[in-house]
């Protein structure tokens, strides 16, 4: 029993950042209708501020820096400053970012609050130095007796923070004439806007509120938590679950449910230690739990979910359907076959990087661009494929190019399993189940050595007919032969996949995309054609993670990180996701890819790759949500307009 007791308490500390995490999901939701995918990176940055100030005494802003004292700062002086830098970016996200998509579709909000989370998390390595800065301790280091066990003071001390945070931010919603009016304004703004009141400026309340309660439940507990940048960032899959399981609407039952999440996930800890406890089980099944109460609430109360009472309803940004054109075609195969022969070393490996990514960035377009379903597990069904491929070519023996299609079925199927949920949910819920399963699979399959044990996933080389494929040879870094079987996969699955766009298929999810029910009343399974996309989808991005690992020749939990993919989502997006030559532009941008080598080749500046993607995010999120690819085609199809005009005339 004092064990149990042990366990559950030790959950409590890393409990309470869920609780008020999800509970500020809550209250963000019930001013603005967003699910905030950057909460976490709201807490992360208070953390490294504070810990920065703990240690050197150096106030560190995300452009230059203020040295205030020679030595630590007092810690009331870190507490406080953390806690303020932390409110400042939850502000600045607010108004710089998440206001003008408040009439935006869901993907705008995603790819929005994604891009703020991903460039937090790529500005920390860059500003603080993760080697040396540690958390100094906070709380007291004592301890009390609780039916029998020793639970440390610091843990209650957590506890009753976080319980303090929800009541205190449950008040305020509920007994509060700003509070009510906020409440208010997620059911019709208008109405709350001709009684005097601005959801915008209620809304920059709830924000500043809800940045100053993360940022001071983090810091206090970053001594016991410890300094991973990325733990505090995917802290917030949690606290959706929590947000989740209160339906959105109850700001206590959200801090009840991230302390439940928080204690169960250290009891797993304590039953890994038995003998009972299956092996495979022993790491990274803790991360499956957010996954599996995001699936459970989303069932469960995905009907019941509040939605926005916007005054402006956004649309999705418009999709041109693939036409099969000979010429752009073939001099696309033109320019990549010359890149190929003409480039070596690193060069011609970014380029044959970037023709891979290009084809997992058509699973992206496929999915979210032509059937409207946000995914951000597009790595995790690559990472599957690139698995499964090790396997089946190190252990079974399996050649090529059937060792290409066995793992992409399997990640097929994965598609589809984790594209059930898409059956009762959409748009930002959608996103929540596909990152919260992108990064169980990432930490619980691909980074369990009881999972993929596979003699470190070495990757035999693809051979056909005697030729040798391999895509090194010597001091080659990247064979022709190899980019060329690259070249000649991807394009024959990108001519399949625009063929299927522009036909019955193509046509059915452009349908649902727009309204899921007048393309059922017109004869079409909604069900079967969200499936399908699921399914295409992830044999895209499957094929495409076996290139991966046929390019690499063994493969790595880094080789898919859930960073990987969203650094991707960010180049989808800027490149344009609603068409196939976005896809192919993207490829250029993605990571590893012809943009990265450029930065890191000729200007030196390839640490800045995902801080450079995720702020081109943010800024074509917000200021144009066509992309790339959309806005050049608005714009020739603005010049021919012109130029009809000034014939006509």
């Amino acid at each position: 029993m004092d064990q149990l007791v042990l366990f559950v308490s030790l959950g409590f500390t890393v409990g309470a950042v869920y609780a008020v995490i999800g509970s500020s999901l809550v209250a963000i939701h019930s001013a603005t209708g967003v699910l905030n995918f950057a909460q976490g990176s709201v807490a992360l940055w208070g953390v490294w501020v504070a810990a920065e100030l703990g240690t050197t005494g150096t106030l560190v802003l995300p452009v230059g820096e203020l040295r205030l004292t020679d030595g630590p700062a007092p810690v009331p002086t870190t507490v406080a400053l953390g806690v303020v830098s932390s409110t400042v970016l939850a502000l600045l996200m607010h108004l710089l970012v998440l206001r003008p998509l408040r009439a935006a579709p869901a993907l705008s909000q995603v790819a929005a609050s994604v891009g703020v989370m991903l460039l937090v998390a790529s500005l920390v390595p860059l500003r603080f130095d993760v080697t040396t800065t540690v958390a100094r301790p906070i709380l007291a280091d004592d301890s009390v007796t609780i039916l029998g066990a020793e639970v440390a003071v610091a843990n209650l001390v957590m506890l009753g923070l976080a319980v303090g945070v929800a009541l205190l931010l449950a008040g305020y919603l509920r007994f509060t004439r700003w509070g009510t009016a906020t409440r208010a304004s997620a059911e019709d703004e208008e109405a709350v806007l001709l009684t005097g009141y601005s959801p915008d400026r209620l809304a920059a309340v709830v924000w500043l509120v809800t940045g100053a309660a993360t940022g001071l439940i983090a810091v206090v507990g970053s001594p016991s938590i410890g300094l991973d940048p990325l733990a505090y960032t995917f802290y917030v899959l949690p606290g959706l679950a929590a947000a989740l399981v209160a339906r959105l609407t109850s700001v206590l039952v959200a801090c009840v449910a991230g302390l439940a999440i928080g204690s169960f996930q250290s009891l797993l800890l304590m039953f890994s230690t038995y003998d009972f406890w299956p092996v495979w089980a022993q790491a990274g099944f803790g991360d499956t739990v957010p996954f599996l109460v995001v699936v459970v609430a989303l069932f469960v109360n995905g009907k019941s979910l509040p939605e926005r009472g916007g005054v402006v309803s956004g649309r999705m940004p418009p999709v041109h359907p693939p036409t099969m054109r000979a010429l752009p075609a073939f001099l696309t195969l033109a320019g990549v076959v010359a890149a190929i022969v003409l480039t070596e070393g690193s060069w011609r490996f970014g380029v044959v990087t970037s023709v891979i990514m290009a084809l997992i960035a058509l699973s992206l377009v496929v999915l979210t661009g032509y059937l409207g379903q946000i995914s951000l597990a597009a790595m995790a069904f690559a990472g599957t494929g690139g698995f499964l491929l090790s396997r089946v070519t190190s252990e079974w023996g399996i050649g090529f190019p059937l060792s290409l299609l066995l793992p992409a079925l399997g990640a097929t199927a994965l598609g589809i399993v984790v594209g059930i949920p898409a059956l009762r949910i959409r748009g930002a819920h959608l996103a929540v189940v596909t990152l919260a399963g992108a990064l169980a699979i990432q930490n619980f399959v691909f980074g369990n050595p009881a999972l993929t044990p596979y003699e470190g996933n070495l990757i035999a080389d693809p051979t056909i007919g005697g030729l040798d494929l391999g895509v090194r040879d010597g001091t080659n870094l990247t064979t022709v032969r190899f980019a060329f079987m690259v070249v000649v996969v991807v394009g024959a699955l990108t001519w399949l996949t625009a063929r299927l766009m522009s036909g019955r298929t193509g046509r059915a999810f452009l349908a649902v995309r727009s309204n899921e029910r007048a393309a059922a009343a017109a004869g079409i399974n909604v069900a079967a054609t969200k499936l399908l996309g699921f399914g295409i989808s992830a044999f895209l991005a499957g094929i495409g993670g076996c290139l991966i690992g046929y390019s690499r020749g063994q493969l790595s939990v880094e080789s898919f990180s859930i960073l990987v993919g969203l650094a991707l989502l960010c180049t989808v997006y800027v490149a344009g996701i609603t068409g196939i030559t976005g896809a192919l532009l993207a490829g250029l941008l993605a990571p590893l890819g012809v943009a990265e080598t450029f930065l890191e080749s000729s200007l030196g500046l390839g640490e800045y790759y995902n801080l450079i993607a995720a702020i081109a995010l943010v800024v074509t999120a917000v200021l144009n949500p066509v992309g790339i690819t959309g806005s050049v085609r608005a714009a020739v199809a603005h010049a021919r307009s012109r130029r009809h005009h000034v014939l006509a005339a």
